[in-house]
């Protein structure tokens, strides 16, 4: 699928550099905690066993293999102690650290469809087999064969759109919920494996904080109440007007994007959802972004990470914000971050061919003022 960012057009079938200075100047940090957090995003992981050895239709074709997770969580563990490349195929990264040493990860942020099927189930409820493939390769531990990072789970359509089988309709949205919730939700007698600062039990969102920056987990879509889902957007309100209004950084997280294929209609002539259509909404509507956009007016929101497309890797902007998008985990993508005080530096990359290799592809950079 093709894509034309509106007002960069940064990425080329080699590389691309994304440079903004221009920034609207917050109150004083001196009151803010200090910023220099490195991170990893990521998307689209699909696992895919529904068996011991078998695949659900099609995952082979398409390449949803635990192979292909493999070599993408070795590319992931590999980051840290590389340098941030000066170069990306031979013309300059424009990063602001580009040479130095990138920083352990402080975790890996996934952005939806961890699974491929609703996790995985069958008939008769029960844990299904691909959330147990995800949370062997996904969540933190040892050995070649597990994420080395804090994981911040994110679910997608993928996650939640199939419907169960009768009387059972709403299990497999249920178990992945509770997935997220259990791995970072704490309450008095429980304490998760990844902690997080303020938790919506409502519409499974979350954020925390990195020193002075503010992170926040949206799952499908910010605002999102299909499949009896709760909007968090009011929680999504409080949370930034109690965690991020001295005009810290804040990023974003979510599956849904402003990309050509998130925003894609139903076309009546063609009988498909394509970018020219007029009818409805496929993923989502134009009044839910807008939802989504009014809340986050007045905010530091200095970078959106999504996923649902697969193949191109993307650095955009809509709305006055900047927007990622690497290309789906099985494919090998993910984004590496950086955010301090005075910059953001992003790079896409993928898994190479090599155990732990790693294929720089594009990179942005801003300054921050005042």
């Amino acid at each position: 699928m093709s894509f034309d960012p509106t007002r960069r057009r940064l990425l080329t079938a080699a590389g691309g550099l994304g440079l903004s200075l221009a920034l609207p100047v917050f109150p004083s940090r001196a009151a803010r905690p200090a910023t220099d957090a490195t991170f990893l995003f990521s998307c689209d992981v699909h696992a895919c066993l529904v068996s011991a050895d078998g695949l659900s239709p099609n995952c082979a074709d398409e390449g949803k293999t635990d192979a292909a997770l493999l070599r993408h969580v070795a590319a992931v563990n590999a980051v840290g102690g590389l340098a941030w490349p000066a170069e990306i195929d031979g013309r300059p990264s424009g990063l602001a650290g580009a040479g130095t040493t990138i920083a352990a990860p402080l975790g890996l942020v996934l952005g939806g469809d961890m699974t491929d099927d609703g996790g995985g189930q069958v008939k008769v409820p029960g844990e299904g087999r691909q959330l147990q493939q995800f949370a062997s390769r996904y969540q933190q531990g040892t050995g070649p064969d597990r994420v080395h990072y804090p994981v911040y789970n994110g679910l997608g359509n993928h996650d939640l759109d199939q419907d169960g089988v009768p009387p059972h309709l709403d299990w497999y949205r249920r178990e992945l919920r509770d997935y997220v919730e259990l791995n970072h939700r704490s309450t008095v007698f429980y304490k998760a494996p990844v902690p997080v600062t303020n938790y919506d039990i409502e519409s499974d969102n979350f954020s925390w904080d990195w020193g002075g920056l503010h992170l926040v987990q949206l799952q499908r879509f910010g605002g999102d109440d299909t499949k009896g889902a709760i909007s968090g957007l009011p929680w999504l309100k409080q949370d930034l007007a109690t965690y991020a209004a001295d005009g810290r950084p804040v990023v974003l997280f979510q599956h849904y994007g402003w990309d050509r294929f998130s925003t894609e209609h139903w076309d009546p002539a063609a009988k498909t959802f394509d970018p020219q259509g007029a009818g409805s909404a496929h993923w989502w509507t134009e009044e839910e972004r807008a939802g989504l956009l009014s809340t986050l007016k007045g905010y530091n929101v200095v970078g959106i990470f999504h996923g649902h497309e697969h193949p191109t890797p993307m650095i955009y902007d809509r709305e006055g914000y900047d927007i990622f998008k690497p290309i789906a985990a099985f494919l090998g993508g993910f984004a590496l971050v950086r955010v301090t005080n005075g910059f953001m530096d992003v790079v896409l990359a993928r898994a190479g061919d090599r155990p732990g290799a790693i294929i720089f592809t594009h990179a942005f950079s801003k300054r921050f003022s005042g």
